[in-house]
């Protein structure tokens, strides 16, 4: 029977993403400066000011008021007519230093035995629905964003759009589990005030259907037939939105985690990732998951994977591995018979190193990488290379070379069909 599944996204002017980039822009100067920073660090911001707390340890000393101000300009909060601006808010901060009490648990004179800085249970997700292995929904919901986001900096086609905004796409699955249908797409988006409402939700509705959908559907070419007269637009549905931002909702770190990972689905262990170093297993382990999971789906073991990771705080080696194929399991043992997912999940532990330190060192995790993460979700992004330049509080500039999401890398994949004799 076919039914109706639902993602959505927010844009990187929403409040809590807006949180979550500065927490991330700190973690990103700690480890510029420091590799080995222990960083726990939350945002939280609202009309006219920014509040930091956490815990660090770290031999770099930074001008915390000037990072977050220089992530609020370049999110776009640059008016004080927005009532959150970059050259005004007030940036107050209670960063301290972090519990010896957790970080005994953590720094170890052998590195290989690095205990996880918390316990808890990770995810990662992978499907065979879209070309990098993310559910359709989110993908989408994720691109009209990032195109809006685009289109208002163009400032040309559409002049009136400001930062804060929210999508959601309901795709129909049928009984093979397979997108056939847009049911439906809804977009909230922050703009300037309109002399007449009626007139500005006909300009916004028009203006999204006709100049933001093409641009977003272009990128879909596999998918083209779904983008259709038949889709039910719900355009800035409740009407006027020219208050938003943190002036309209106080946003505070890791308050949007299901965005940030697959848009419900798969599973989520319910630990937020920006803020934190890469000891902190919420946000490695989760990191790692959707690295297996992926490479276990592109080698061919199955369409579809769930794989779950869990830790005790202070030790080194995971609880157990999990992995749930959903009945798509391709690989056969010696005797001819599907092989289960318990027998998928223990090739899976021979394969992958899930130490913390082995979940570092293998994804490249003491870099500072995360500042490119904190909006439009952690996952699906392309792998690369980039230079990225810091300044320290003394005016010092330090360049460093940099590998983005190297979780979403497909290394493993001729490890994977190996082990599996794919």
């Amino acid at each position: 029977m076919s039914y109706l599944f639902t993602s959505e996204s927010v844009s990187e002017g929403h409040p809590d993403k807006v949180a979550d980039q500065i927490s991330d822009a700190l973690i990103d100067n700690f480890l510029a400066f420091d590799p080995e920073s222990k960083v726990a660090c939350e945002t939280l911001v609202t009309t006219g000011q920014v509040f930091l707390a956490g815990e660090v340890k770290s031999k770099a000393y930074l001008d915390v008021q000037k990072i977050a101000r220089e992530v609020i300009s370049k999110i776009g909060y640059t008016k004080g007519e927005y009532m959150f601006d970059s050259n005004s808010c007030s940036v107050l901060s209670a960063i301290h230093e972090q519990s010896p009490d957790i970080n005994q648990g953590v720094d170890k004179e052998d590195k290989t035995t690095q205990g996880a800085g918390d316990q808890g249970m990770m995810f990662g997700y992978a499907t065979r629905e879209t070309e990098n292995f993310m559910p359709l929904a989110l993908d989408l919901a994720h691109k009209i964003l990032i195109e809006l986001a685009a289109i208002r900096r163009e400032n040309t086609e559409i002049t009136y759009l400001r930062p804060d905004a929210k999508s959601q796409v309901t795709l129909e699955y049928n009984d093979n589990n397979e997108p056939v249908r847009i049911d439906s797409i809804v977009v909230s988006t922050q703009h300037d005030d309109f002399d007449e409402e009626q007139t500005m939700l006909k300009k916004i509705k028009e203006d999204i259907i006709n100049i933001l959908i093409p641009r977003v559907s272009s990128q879909y070419p596999q998918f083209s037939k779904l983008f259709n007269k038949d889709i039910k637009y719900h355009i800035n549905p409740t009407g006027k939105f020219v208050i938003g931002g943190p002036h309209g909702d106080t946003g505070l770190t890791g308050r949007k985690i299901i965005v940030d990972t697959y848009g419900g689905k798969g599973a989520h262990g319910g630990g937020a990732f920006s803020g934190k170093d890469p000891s902190k297993v919420d946000r490695s382990a989760a990191y790692a998951t959707r690295h297996i999971a992926k490479n276990l789906v592109a080698a061919g073991v199955a369409d579809e994977i769930l794989v779950q990771v869990s830790y005790a705080i202070g030790v080194a080696q995971p609880m157990g591995i999990y992995v749930n194929t959903y009945g798509t399991a391709k690989v056969k043992a010696a005797d001819g018979k599907l092989l289960t997912d318990g027998e998928i999940a223990k090739e899976v532990e021979k394969i992958f190193d899930m130490t913390p330190y082995g979940i570092e060192t293998r994804l490249k995790l003491r870099n500072p990488i995360y500042s490119e993460t904190a909006a439009y979700g952690h996952f699906g992004k392309n792998n690369e290379v980039i230079t990225k330049i810091f300044k320290a509080s003394n005016g010092t500039e330090k360049e460093v070379t940099v590998e983005l999401f190297t979780w979403e890398k497909l290394d493993f994949v001729d490890a994977v069909k190996k082990a599996f004799s794919l």
